[in-house]
């Protein structure tokens, strides 16, 4: 194996791919074998909160697995979580799928944390992904991380330069450090860009049980507060709660940025693509298609894996024509990359 601090991404998804996985059964009972099958069927997902159809975090996963299927004739699967899940139940839904010869599992979002840990020390031949956690050192695990902050400053910058009130939002999905790097990159773009701009702050809740990544209403209501306080432009890192917040910003006619995947593209929200500016994104789908690479290259990626503005890894999307095509945002943008690839600007992360 070959141990990697960072990969070049594959190119960043401009449109969400439609996608129909088989789900594997998350009851099935549980082995302590550290041997797989000797077949490789493939990758699995097991999805955050969330889950399939969220239109951001978990949909672009789903985008690297359709894209590994269709180059390498695997028939890969993905696992929804299931409300009020303990860890014993995701190490058993990694376990499962390992047992039965999937390769590499993956676990989308940090709170697989722990589960990845205990199920690849008892499938050691078996290579296991986590999704923004960097924290395992395993032989055959891949921390699937990224520069959120980066992205985050640059729709810093298109809000600086698009809002009239000078007032605009972000709405964090929960109040943990993950979360804390889009806020203070996407502050830090405002600040740098646009003095004298207010930048409202607001977390959906503490923990993602509550339902921070996974509640629209909560970012819907979130939004109509900052939008009755002037806010004309609201980033959302929410995860399926962005979806309110981007209704309430089409409903108000504001700006809205979207977050992970290129939401102006997503057909579930196509009835409020006009009032989507761009979005940050990071590219999961390509991490997840690259880990499966590897391991279908018989050179599975393990260590920290980072994707950042140099290496494609994030970036902004410009699919709206508004933003596309307006000289002003697209000039700072790229002066604001080539500073942060220079090292000429660093980027908060809290």
């Amino acid at each position: 194996m070959r141990r990697v601090s960072r990969i070049a991404v594959a190119g960043v998804a401009t449109a969400a791919l439609a996608v129909t996985v088989s789900a594997c059964g998350s009851s099935s009972t549980s082995s302590s074998s550290s041997s797989s099958s000797d077949k490789n069927l493939g990758l699995a997902l097991a999805y955050d909160v969330g889950g399939k159809g969220d239109q951001s975090f978990n949909d672009a996963a789903t985008a690297g697995l359709d894209k590994a299927d269709k180059e390498f004739g695997y028939k890969s699967t993905a696992v929804e979580p299931q409300d009020g899940e303990s860890d014993a139940d995701k190490v058993q839904r990694l376990e499962n799928l390992a047992k039965q010869g999937y390769n590499p599992v993956i676990g989308v979002g940090f709170a697989y944390a722990p589960a990845v840990k205990e199920a690849a020390a008892k499938y050691p031949k078996t290579t296991f992904g986590i999704v923004d956690d960097e924290q395992i050192k395993a032989d055959n695990v891949a921390d699937l991380v990224f520069h959120e902050e980066q992205a985050s400053y640059l729709a810093g910058v298109a809000a600086a330069l698009s809002t009239k009130s000078d007032v605009v939002g972000f709405v964090g999905g929960v109040d943990v450090p993950l979360i804390h790097k889009f806020g203070a990159g996407f502050k830090q773009g405002v600040e740098d860009t646009k003095k004298g701009v207010t930048v409202k702050e607001q977390y959906l809740t503490e923990t993602a049980a509550e339902g921070g990544f996974s509640s629209p209403d909560k970012g819907e209501s979130a939004a109509e507060g900052m939008i009755d306080d002037k806010a004309d432009v609201i980033y959302a890192a929410a995860g399926l709660s962005g979806q309110g917040v981007i209704k309430a910003a089409s409903a108000a006619k504001i700006w809205a940025i979207g977050v992970d995947s290129d939401q102006y593209n997503q057909d579930a929200l196509k009835a409020y693509k006009s009032s989507i500016l761009t979005s940050a994104m990071k590219n999961v789908e390509g991490a997840v298609y690259e880990l499966a690479k590897s391991v279908k290259d018989g050179k599975p990626e393990t260590g920290v894996v980072r994707g950042s503005l140099s290496n494609g890894g994030v970036s902004v999307s410009n699919s709206n024509p508004e933003f596309a095509d307006n000289t002003k945002i697209q000039d700072a943008i790229k002066k604001a990359s080539e500073g942060i690839i220079d090292g000429t600007i660093t980027v908060k992360t809290s």
